[in-house]
C-alpha cells in the first residue's frame, strides 16, 4: 500500500519475506519512522548498535537516521510487515556496507 498507487497519503505498508539464513541489506531512512511486525518467523535484529531476536507478535519502531538490517535465524521463511511514515521512497534510503 503506497500514496503513489493506492491513493493513502500519509504512510505506506510491504511485506517483506525473508528466506532461512538470509539478511537484508543495512540501511537507514533519512525521514522515516519505520514500524516491523513480525507475522511469521525468526530473526536476529540489528537496529543502530543494538542486536536481539525477535520473533512472531514483535512490533519494532525503527527512528529515522538508524541503521537496521535483520537476518532469518530460523528454518522458515520470515514475515516482515514494514510501514513507513512518511511512505517509502527510494530517495530517503541508504544502504550502508554491512
Amino acid at each position: 500500500m503506497h500514496p503513489k498507487y493506492h491513493g493513502n497519503q500519509n504512510q505506506s505498508l510491504a511485506e517483506a519475506i525473508i528466506n532461512p539464513g538470509q539478511t537484508t541489506h543495512k540501511h537507514l531512512h533519512n525521514a522515516s519512522e519505520e514500524l516491523y511486525h513480525i507475522t511469521q518467523g525468526q530473526g536476529m535484529m540489528f537496529l543502530g548498535n543494538e542486536q536481539f531476536e525477535v520473533a512472531m507478535g514483535d512490533t519494532l519502531c525503527i527512528k529515522p537516521g538508524t541503521p537496521h538490517n535483520i537476518k532469518n535465524t530460523g528454518t522458515t521463511p520470515l514475515h516482515i510487515l514494514c510501514m513507513c511514515s512518511p511512505p517509502y521512497s527510494h530517495e530517503d534510503t541508504k544502504l550502508l556496507n554491512n
